[in-house]
């Protein structure tokens, strides 16, 4: 037992020194980072040129093929969607089996056989694989194109592009590859009514004999395979497929605008505005600062705790979700920012983004925000490698993209290389805020007046096919029979009623606001039929007053007392001092016009035009033309909101009134129906 204890107490002060020695004032460094370790790849190549990639996994009973046929793009010009057609009828049928008995035997064996137009796909159980890899073999080899199918897919095609004639999202992605690469360019190009009206069967089966070959296709395996009786099966069902030589294509480099500018495409319909805020970069898998983009993204947008997010999102409350992405590509790589957001707050949503992409583009990131990236990417890639699939992917992209063989074993050795400038050099070069387009596919009528207002960005306008067009209407149609009457008649319906009015002989409405910190108090008193009188105090002194008596009145400000012109008095005489509106079936009906996301009517009378909401029927807003003291005129608007009951009457609380530079906000804290008020107060 004693030397029990006393081997313990050797253990614990062994423990205690160790312990003594860490410095906890000082973070420990980062480990190295951790090894990477792909599965094993195997490869050889048929005579025909295709290029076949294994990698072994017993884990399951199962086993994958996928085929990539590697061409170039191709511009499809006035036939634009044809490769889309023929990978659609790829396998519905070929010269050894028919359509319904091909898939009577995947479905049987339960697997899954897919074909597109840059190639094929299957997956099964490993007692079936033989059999389905030589299905997809014979699809890839002998598919035959029918008249019958041809025409079922022509239909289907038209049914699709009919349904996302109204999609904001499809017209949003169709005319932004329009805009960012061109027309002209095969990731701009888009399918048309008109462009597949111009494809034939025999376009299709040319297609297919032009550009589905071998020589420049990638076959991987991944599963429960043995490589060299897989090397055997792959050799005896696709070594007959011939291959052929596969024409060069050339097409123009996207290039960006030479100065930021918004991009508009009017839809009627929309409900929320599609923003994609898009540059064209040169950036590929592999290049020197790819791992610095890729961690500059992840902060800028890369997730739900990314910038764009947490300032759009979480602090603004504009959108669901805002990201940003870096696409590489070895023909046209791209940089896009995202959001859908409402439209009343499209102009700011614009504000935003931007402010963020000029944000890391001219300030370090912190050096938290690039461990924590640098985390997420590690452990991301760590989970990943631990997939056979992904030992084949990476066989594949090196082999596509040139790559060197240690390309993934150092990945992760280069993510942590990554510096705080290396961030900031990736992001001025790459998130380009100042040669960007700012795509906005919404409703032009409630968006494009605050972007016109708040943007100081040139807009173009495009329509849904990306072409250039004019400015939508600002206004809608007045409905057919609507009149003024029934306008104002609507009006005084939702305050109340007409008879309730008309039992109104005075009132006195006191309301509050601010002007740089000062308090104001306005003091409105009104009686039958056209008395009124105004005043505005500040700190209890009246700094402004206006009074009218029925049959003179006057205007005083700054101890200066200006009386009324003989054209002021009758007006005012004219005028209805408790309720304007009554007056205002006479006026013109002018158009609808959206406020705040809501439909306006318009009408117009004498000098002022007021804008009834077309919902409730309740007055949102008065624009009066006046002269100034030079002589011109401006306009003066006052908005109405905060509708609250008093005596059964409903009366806005809150009056938003802009006196030139200023705007402001008064607030109701008072108001006296039939009570207060005598001849006194209009002296």
């Amino acid at each position: 037992m004693k030397t029990k204890i006393v081997s313990l107490i050797a253990i614990l002060a062994m423990s205690f020194a160790t312990t003594a020695q860490i410095d906890r004032s000082v973070q420990p460094k980062p480990g190295p980072a951790p090894k990477v370790q792909l599965g094993k790849v195997d490869k050889f190549t048929l005579p025909n040129g295709l290029q076949v990639i294994m990698v072994e996994n017993h884990k399951l009973p199962r086993a994958s093929a996928s085929l990539t046929i590697d061409n170039k793009a191709v511009v499809e010009g006035n036939k634009a969607g044809l490769s889309g057609m023929m990978g659609s009828l790829l396998g519905r049928g070929t010269t050894n089996i028919t359509k319904d008995e091909f898939n009577e035997k995947v479905d049987y064996l339960g697997a899954r056989v897919n074909f597109f137009s840059s190639g094929a796909a299957a997956a099964s159980l490993k007692k079936y694989f033989p059999e389905v890899l030589g299905l997809m073999a014979d699809g890839v080899k002998n598919s035959q194109f029918t008249q019958e199918e041809f025409d079922k897919e022509v239909k289907v095609t038209l049914d699709g592009l009919k349904s996302n004639e109204k999609s904001v999202t499809a017209i949003a992605r169709r005319a932004e590859g329009a805009l960012i690469y061109g027309k002209n360019h095969p990731f701009g190009e888009f399918t048309t009514k008109e462009s597949i009206s111009n494809i034939t069967l025999t376009d299709v089966q040319n297609n297919f004999d032009t550009y589905y070959k071998p020589n420049n296709a990638y076959l991987v395996i991944v599963g429960d395979i043995d490589p060299s009786e897989t090397k055997k099966m792959v050799t005896k069902l696709f070594g007959d497929w011939k291959k052929g030589n596969v024409p060069a294509v050339a097409f123009s480099k996207p290039e960006n605008v030479n100065t930021t500018e918004i991009n508009f495409i009017n839809m009627s319909n929309a409900v929320q505005s599609e923003i994609v805020v898009a540059n064209n970069i040169d950036l590929k898998l592999g290049d020197k600062d790819y791992y610095a983009a890729l961690l500059a993204n992840s902060i800028l947008g890369g997730g739900g705790t990314a910038r764009l997010f947490m300032n759009l999102r979480e602090d603004k409350g504009y959108t669901y979700g805002s990201y940003s992405s870096v696409r590489q590509s070895r023909d046209a790589a791209t940089f896009r920012a995202t959001a859908s957001v409402r439209n009343a707050v499209t102009d700011s949503s614009v504000v935003e983004i931007q402010k963020e992409i000029n944000k890391i583009r001219y300030q370090k990131v912190s050096a938290e925000e690039l461990k924590n990236a640098k985390a997420k990417y590690v452990g991301n890639f760590v989970m990943e490698v631990q997939k056979p699939a992904t030992a084949a992917r990476y066989a594949l992209n090196i082999a596509l993209y040139n790559l060197p063989a240690d390309f993934y074993e150092n990945y992760l050795k280069n993510i942590n290389a990554v510096t705080l400038d290396d961030v900031q050099n990736a992001a001025i070069k790459y998130f380009r805020g100042d040669k960007a387009r700012i795509i906005i596919t919404g409703k032009g009528i409630e968006v494009l007046k605050n972007l016109e207002k708040n943007s100081d960005y040139k807009i173009n306008y495009f329509d849904t096919e990306g072409n250039p067009t004019t400015k939508p209407a600002m206004t809608l149609p007045i409905p057919a029979g609507m009149t003024s009457a029934n306008v104002v008649n609507k009006y005084f319906t939702a305050i109340g009623g007409k008879d309730k009015v008309k039992a109104v002989k005075t009132v006195t409405i006191v309301s509050n606001a601010t002007i740089q910190g000062t308090p104001l108090a306005m003091t409105v008193k009104a009686a039958a039929p056209n008395k009124t009188s105004q005043s505005i105090s500040v700190m209890g002194n009246v700094m402004q007053k206006s009074v009218f008596d029925g049959t003179k009145g006057y205007s005083e400000a700054r101890g200066q007392k200006t009386a009324m012109t003989p054209e002021q008095v009758e007006k005012a005489k004219n005028s209805n001092a408790l309720f304007s509106d009554l007056k205002y079936t006479a006026g013109k009906l002018l158009r609808v016009e959206p406020i705040e996301g809501k439909n306006a009517i318009v009408l117009k009378y004498n000098d002022t035009e007021v804008y009834y909401d077309m919902t409730s029927g309740l007055k949102v807003k008065e624009v009066k033309t006046v002269k100034t003291p030079d002589g011109k005129e401006t306009k003066v608007p006052t908005v109405f909101s905060d509708y609250k009951e008093v005596n059964g009457i409903k009366f806005p609380h809150s009056i938003g009134l802009k006196s030139g530079p200023m705007n402001l906000n008064f607030v109701v804290k008072e108001i006296k129906i039939n009570e207060g008020v005598s001849d006194a107060d209009f002296q």
